[in-house]
């Protein structure tokens, strides 16, 4: 019998095959020696994980202590908990921080768009 995968829930790992590829994620559960769930709080969120074979999945280590707590004590973490963990992850292992994400702008263009409509009426 094989050794289970020694990942577990709170590991920021590197996604190494896939459209993600190259992209930091967290661990957020452990579903069998071949597969977990991750997500990274921006395009994948906690509502809707990635499940994916963890040889396509490259350990950082670098753990998220609080993303851990977070899942063992209530089941849940929030997204901005994932943004969190791979933000500190990026600073732990010296990497440059990621460019904004698709799902991020959205928000900014709607705060943008909300400031011209400010400006107009005045």
């Amino acid at each position: 019998m094989r050794e289970p995968y020694p990942l577990k829930p709170g590991d920021v790992v590197r996604s190494r095959r896939g459209k993600d590829e190259g992209q930091l994620m967290v661990v957020l559960n452990v579903l069998d020696e071949r597969l977990v769930l991750v997500a990274d709080g921006g395009k994948r969120r906690f509502d809707k994980p990635k499940r994916k074979n963890v040889i396509h999945l490259e350990p950082v280590g670098f753990h998220s202590e609080e993303v851990a707590r977070s899942l063992s004590e209530t089941g849940r973490v929030t997204n901005a908990k994932l943004r969190h963990a791979i933000v500190s992850a990026r600073e732990a292992l010296g990497l440059a921080p990621q460019p904004a994400d698709d799902a991020n702008s959205g928000e900014n263009d709607m705060l943008m768009n909300e400031n011209a409509d400010e400006k107009k009426g005045e």
